[in-house]
Parts: C-alpha cells; structure tokens; sequence
C-alpha cells in the first residue's frame, strides 16, 4: 500500500480512495451479514409457522384427551346414579308388596270378626271368641314399630365434587416440556491429579430449558462401558480412586422433569503415570504415630501395627521405596501391600489379606497368612532402603533391599485392589518415598518369574 506524508498532522496515511475501499469492504461484509440474518429471519418465519400448525393440533388433541376421559368419567358416575335408583326402587316396591299383602290379610280379618259379632248364637261365639281375639292381637303385633316407615328416602345421597376437578381446569397451563440441551465441558476448568479427575461443565449459554441435575459418566479407563459416578444439582465434581496411568473418556448430560438431554462431548483424562501417595492417618492403628507430612512413621506399642498408603492400586507397574530412619533392639518390620480390610494389630502377612517381606538385621522372609517362605540371607539396619515392586501387568510382587532384589520373585498371581502398608513397631521408624521410576534392571515383559531379575 502507498502511503503519503499529511502536511496537516504529519502523520502517514492512505490516500482518499484507499480509505473509501476499505470502508467499503467493511460495509460489504456488513450488508452480506444482514442477507445471510434475512435470510435466517425468513426461515424463523416458516418454521414459527409449522411449530405453531404443529402446536395447535397437538393442544387440540391433548383437550380433547381430556374431553373424552371426562365424559368416560361421566358414564361411570352415571351408572352408579342409576344403579342408586334401582336400587331405592326396589326396596320401595319390596316394602309396597309387603304391607299390600300384611293389609289385605288384615281387612280379610277384620270383615269376618264383624260378620261373627253379628250372629245371634253366644254359644258359638265363645267357642271362637278366645281364638279370634288372639289372632288379631297377633295381626295387631305384626303392625309394630317401624312397619309403617319407609325403609329408603327418596333423596339421592349423592354429592359430585367437582370441585378439585375445576381447579384443576382453571390451572391448565403451559409447562416446559423440553429435555436439557447437551451441557458443555469446561476444559480450562478439567484436570487430573494423581489418580483423580476434576470435570466441570455449564449448560449452553442460549439455554432457557431448566434443569433439575445432572448424570456424570465415566468408562473403567480401559476403553470399556460408562458408568454413572456423579447423580446431583452440582456443576463440578471431583472423582477419586481412580487407575494410575489410565485414559478416562467422561461425559455429563442434564435431565428435568421431561426426561434425560444429550450427552456433552466425550472429554478423555489421562491419570498420572506415576504414583503419588502418603501414608493414610485414618487406615492406621491408634499406636500408630505419624509425622513428616504423613510420610514419617512409628508406633508407641511393642506389638507390630499396621499402616496403609492412602492410594490403592490395581493396573500398571508401580514402585516406592522405605528407608529405615531407626533400627532399635533387631525388631521385624514387615513391608508390602494388603487389602482394605486387612488386620491392623499383627504383623502385616500374618492373615490372608497381606503380601509382606518381614526382615530383621541379618534375613528376611515373604509371609501370606501367616506361613513364612524363601528365607534369604541380607537384612536391614539404620538408612537402609526397602523397595516394593508390583506390577499387574505380570502380576508379581517384587522386594529389594538397598538396590538389590531380596531373593527370588515374592508373590505371583496378584490382581485386584491393593494397598501399600507396612507394620512395625516402636523400635523402627521408617519414611516413605512414592513418585519414583520403575528401577533400571526390571523390564516387565522380560521378567523371570522363577528367579531374580537383574
């Protein structure tokens, strides 16, 4: 572009016709906006008029739903109406028959008594008397309390109330029938730590479709089925427990009263490779002390306690190591992994849910509920180092001491959730070290499982 020298400013600019053009193009593309919006307005119109066609025809419809169930209604009540009036009509007619009859028995009496108090013969009179005057006391008695009343009113007693149904009339209205919009991830906001996902998510800014919760879905971070982890009103949620070095696929869908939305778009979260973790204050046995960020930890009790790491495994190759801070009187302190239930007042190994190295200052030996195995010669003593090696992939449990691996392979067939714990006493303190590469010697698919790898 030419630029010249304004004698008026001294400033650089475009000369008049260059300004022009470039106004023009901004004003073009302006112009092209509004036709492409007519354009988009035009289609509104059309479409406001199918829904409202669509609209109309399907209140119609719902009215008249309503106008049939009514008069469905309306037949039922009336047979009950008419099944009252047979049923008062009858029981008149039965108490119209029944006193017609007891009447015309009555007169019958009557009229014979008469004709014999007309005849002249006493003597045969008083042979019939006693038994003429019995009958009609008798006939009399049959005319007793109640005989003379009407066993039915003639009123109904029947009541509509149509009140709630009216209410309900008068309260007929639009409600909102749609099911949510898809929500949207906020990626800015969606992060993994450690072995735990953080998601967040917000529904479409354009959105007017309320929302009653949300559903928060995660696969087994192994390319397998979603799963719900997540029901509620909340807009972030943070998952925990989940597989180290493990990629998550999430996603979240909102639902109200009409039903469930669409899913937001998958979202994958890749957990840490390695593993993090301290010792866990609240798997601990009370004569438990721990210190150093919950890194640090001794007992105040001669019996062995057991403690966890607050991480559980159950996929990948993990390694951490224990130093020996304090090495008092030649204990045993046990290293190695357990279950979440494990016992926490014995020696960890000695039930069946721990995997356990137990060493004093000159050998060790592998211990699972309580029988002790491959006594090897190498203990431990003040900064000395104890790994810990499990790899799922293989599913072996490893021990080293000071770098070097504490006889042959400890345990195989391991699989599951496992738990990084230690038992010791007040004689030992130890600190733990997590974080740390898989040791240079071990290559998982060429470990031998009958011996050493190294």
């Amino acid at each position: 572009m030419v630029f010249s020298l304004s004698s008026d400013h001294g400033f650089l600019s475009s000369p008049p016709q260059g300004q022009l053009s470039q106004a023009l193009n901004i004003l073009s593309d302006r112009a092209t906006e509004a036709k492409e919006f007519l354009v988009q307005l035009r289609n509104m119109v059309q479409h406001i008029q199918e829904n409202g066609v669509e609209f109309e025809a399907c209140l119609v419809a719902q009215c008249d739903a309503l106008i049939d169930a009514l008069n469905r209604r309306k037949a039922q009540l009336l047979t009950r109406v008419n099944n009252e009036h047979e049923h008062k009509l009858k029981v008149v007619r039965d108490q119209i028959s029944h006193c017609t009859v007891k009447l015309r028995q009555t007169t019958g009496l009557m009229e014979y008594c008469l004709e014999v108090i007309k005849e002249n013969d006493p003597s045969g009179f008083l042979q019939i008397s006693d038994a003429l005057i019995r009958r009609v006391h008798m006939t009399e008695g049959q005319w007793g309390k109640g005989t003379l009343t009407p066993r039915m009113t003639s009123d109904f007693d029947l009541t509509l109330d149509s009140g709630p149904l009216l209410q309900t009339i008068h309260q007929l209205d639009f409600i909102q029938m749609k099911v949510p919009s898809a929500p949207m991830l906020q990626l800015e906001e969606c992060c993994t730590i450690n072995n735990s996902a953080t998601l967040s998510w917000k529904q479409p800014p354009l959105s007017t479709i309320a929302v009653d919760g949300y559903i928060l879905e995660l696969d087994d971070g192994n390319g397998g089925q979603f799963r719900e982890v997540y029901v509620g009103t909340e807009t972030i949620c943070t998952v925990d427990g989940l597989h180290y070095n493990s990629t998550y696929m999430s996603r979240v869908k909102a639902f109200n009263a009409s039903g469930v939305g669409q899913y937001s778009k998958t979202l994958a979260m890749q957990t840490s490779e390695i593993a993090w973790f301290t010792f866990d204050p609240a798997s601990a046995h009370p004569d438990i002390i721990l210190s150093n960020d919950n890194l640090t930890v001794t007992c105040n009790s001669y019996d062995d306690r057991v403690v966890m790491g607050n991480s559980g495994f159950s996929r990948g190759v993990h390694y951490w190591e224990i130093t020996v801070d304090r090495y008092d009187n030649h204990p045993d302190p046990a290293f190695g992994v357990a279950r979440v239930d494990v016992l926490k007042d014995v020696m960890l190994g000695k039930d069946d849910r721990a995997w356990a190295m137990y060493v004093d200052n000159n050998r060790s030996w592998f211990m699972h509920n309580n029988s002790h195995t491959n006594r090897t010669d190498g203990g431990v003593s003040e900064e000395a180092t104890v790994g810990v090696l499990l790899d799922f992939t293989r599913g072996i449990l490893i021990f080293l001491i000071n770098d070097e691996q504490q006889g042959p392979v400890a345990f195989e067939g391991i699989e599951g959730l496992y738990y990084p714990a230690v038992s010791l006493n007040r004689n030992v303190q130890v600190t733990l070290h997590t974080g740390l590469p898989i040791p240079d010697f071990y290559t998982p698919e060429e470990a031998d499982l009958s011996g050493s790898v190294c």
